[in-house]
């Protein structure tokens, strides 16, 4: 790597970090403060709520990293403009071509970074900060729906009442049904812990089998039930799909197919999920333009707040063309690469408006 790469790679590494860490405060206090109202309910307290700030910030970083890209590799380029450093290197025969590959390296660490942060570590710190956040208030997974959680799996309907942090299952209801949609059997159970690789492990059993006009109760202390549900499964009930790892969606998204169900909003999650880290490319390319004026403080002042409103303006985007997709039925490739793909067309615009310059 030659010495004005590195010098490079510093600057801009050193101003991302800043704007991140300066986000991540911002976010992190004000989730903070969305908690408090709920600090004393149950045995909710305080600590809790610094806990589930804190292990949502990986959630944060991921969510962030784009525009602190951004903002950060603008502030750097308006910073070495300012020292007339960006002419020195285009003067000593640097191309356009060459600082954007520079640049690239930013992006390409950045993007790594993004990937493995969606990846291995949000996902799981935001299941365990909605663990705790559950467990200290007394509360379930699924308190939204009145008659609980409802799930289907092949020829069988299976509701539970209560699904517990630990994924363990409280009142839970199988309805099973025949090839010609025929109800055979509805089997109640007190409670349900899976037991890896035999399925689910229920206790307090009351089956009723229906036979033509006839039914019949049994009452068994303990069944094994093989289900396709499983804890991954019930893991999307605590982490939005756009947090989820690619390995759960995929998960999920073949469990919905195989019963019918519409995957639309999970497959185009699955796909922004491939396509976000790459966002950090797109948003570099964005920035160089703004890094080849000689301007004074007040200019920098001005491009940084244009740097967040575009900031802003892509995260709005790229939830916009989620929602799009989904009630729209738009492929889900499109709807997770069109805010990445227009605001690469805008870059690559504005660089050549400045090459012609």
């Amino acid at each position: 790597m030659k010495i004005y790469q590195r010098y490079l790679l510093r600057e801009t590494v050193a101003a991302i970090l800043l704007v991140l860490v300066a986000f991540l405060a911002l976010f992190g206090f004000f989730d903070l403060i969305a908690e408090l109202k709920d600090v004393g309910h149950g045995g909710y307290q305080l600590h809790h709520a610094i806990a589930y700030v804190l292990l949502c910030l990986p959630g944060r970083v991921y969510e962030l990293m784009p525009v602190a890209v951004l903002i950060g590799t603008l502030y750097a380029l308006s910073t070495l403009a300012r020292h007339s450093e960006i002419t020195v290197l285009r003067a000593s025969g640097l191309s356009t071509q060459g600082l954007l590959g520079s640049l690239f390296l930013v992006a390409a660490l950045a993007a790594v970074t993004t990937f493995v942060i969606g990846e291995f570590v949000a996902p799981p710190a935001e299941r365990a900060a909605n663990q705790q956040r559950m467990k200290a208030m007394g509360n379930v997974v699924a308190q939204e729906f009145r008659t609980g959680l409802w799930v289907k799996d092949e020829r069988t309907f299976v509701n539970v009442r209560v699904v517990l942090p630990d994924a363990r299952l409280r009142g839970v209801r199988i309805y099973e049904f025949d090839d010609a949609a025929r109800l055979r059997s509805v089997s109640d159970a007190e409670e349900g812990e899976f037991a890896a690789p035999d399925g689910w492990r229920l206790t307090g059993v009351v089956r009723t089998v229906l036979d033509g006009e006839r039914a019949r109760v049994e009452k068994v202390p303990e069944i094994r039930w093989q289900s396709a549900l499983n804890p991954d499964i019930l893991s999307v009930l605590m982490v939005v799909p756009e947090r989820m790892s690619l390995a759960h969606l995929s998960t999920y998204i073949h469990h919905l197919s195989e019963n019918h169900q519409k995957t639309r909003r999970y497959e185009i999650a699955l796909w922004k999920k491939m396509i976000y880290p790459l966002a950090a490319f797109v948003m570099v390319a964005l920035a160089l333009p703004f890094g080849y004026a000689h301007d004074r403080v007040g200019s920098v002042s001005l491009k940084i707040f244009s740097g967040v409103m575009i900031g802003i303006f892509f995260h709005m985007l790229n939830g916009l063309f989620s929602s799009l997709g989904t009630i729209n039925n738009w492929p889900p490739l499109l709807s997770a690469v069109a805010p990445s793909a227009l605001f690469l067309l805008a870059a690559v615009a504005m660089i050549a408006w400045v090459e012609r310059r």
